[in-house]
């Protein structure tokens, strides 16, 4: 199928009836559940049962990533018997992106009905003490990226005009997170995580700068996400795989082909937390 033209001078609440319109006559499950799969994480889309799977490029104003290990799909199943909608891999204002269009995803995601979404990432750590594999939930961020899904016009219809951020990253999604990793045995961190613009790996002395502002972990997503579906009133949760620890801790070149492999040798732990978190969760919805 040909790539869909896109309207950009139309407002956010049309491109989202545009794609939801265009998924409901594809598939009729009515998710509960989101997530957002980062770099090497993926795979975990390939576990749902009854997996129906859309390249974004045959939806409404979805852009296509053009990063490895972001297969760009739309993916819905169910796990646990619990109705699942997936983002398989995500697009950066890196690639050029606008913000709209990086956040186009979740907050059709969150049109879709969903009670909560569980962001995932690839992130570097910041302290000596974390090894390349650890594993974060967030329990909150530094939004460094110099913008906001939120700059210009509000519509009331999507969210209020000045978002309450307080419990971004919702205590309750992370108490659940913690739970299942301690009954599966899983180490699990907490922190602070950055988001920075990108795509070049940070320095040692933005490294250093970034440990005194309070973070924990660095990448180049999450954060713009987060904002736009508190904005649209879905909880959210997030999980960073530690796939580096950043330049300056490490005395190792950094390569996106590590980070990838890194959260590869992962995968078997992050598909026990996220499966068993969403069986969870899906309690409480």
């Amino acid at each position: 199928m040909s790539p869909i033209s896109q309207a950009p001078g139309s407002s956010i609440a049309a491109r989202l009836e545009d794609c939801v319109f265009a998924i409901r006559k594809r598939v009729g499950i009515a998710p509960r559940v989101g997530l957002v799969l980062g770099s090497g994480l993926g795979a975990f889309a390939e576990t749902l049962e009854d997996l129906v799977k859309f390249p974004y490029r045959d939806l409404p104003h979805m852009a296509e990533s053009s990063v490895a290990g972001h297969d760009g799909n739309l993916c819905f199943g169910t796990v646990a018997g619990v109705a699942v909608v997936c983002m398989q891999g995500r697009v950066h204002l890196y690639e050029g992106h606008s913000v709209d269009r990086v956040v186009q995803g979740v907050r059709t995601m969150a049109r879709l009905g969903v009670g909560c979404v569980l962001v995932t990432n690839a992130a570097g750590g910041l302290h000596e003490s974390w090894s390349a594999g650890d594993l974060m939930v967030v329990t909150d961020h530094l939004n460094l990226t110099g913008t906001s899904p939120l700059i210009g016009p509000n519509d009331d219809s999507i969210g209020p005009r000045f978002s309450d951020m307080t419990n971004a990253y919702d205590p309750q999604i992370r108490r659940k997170l913690v739970e299942v990793a301690r009954e599966a045995h899983l180490p699990l961190h907490q922190g602070v995580y950055a988001g920075l613009l990108g795509p070049q790996y940070e320095t040692p002395a933005e490294v250093r700068m970034l440990r005194g502002l309070g973070a924990d972990a660095v990448g180049m997503s999450t954060v713009l996400e987060v904002i736009a579906l508190r904005h649209m009133g879905v909880r959210v949760g997030a999980l960073s795989c530690i796939t580096n620890l950043a330049a300056g801790i490490s005395d190792q070149p950094i390569a996106h082909a590590e980070v990838e492999a890194t959260a590869r040798r992962r995968r078997p732990e992050i598909v026990t937390l996220i499966s068993g978190w969403i069986a969870r969760v899906a309690q409480s919805l």
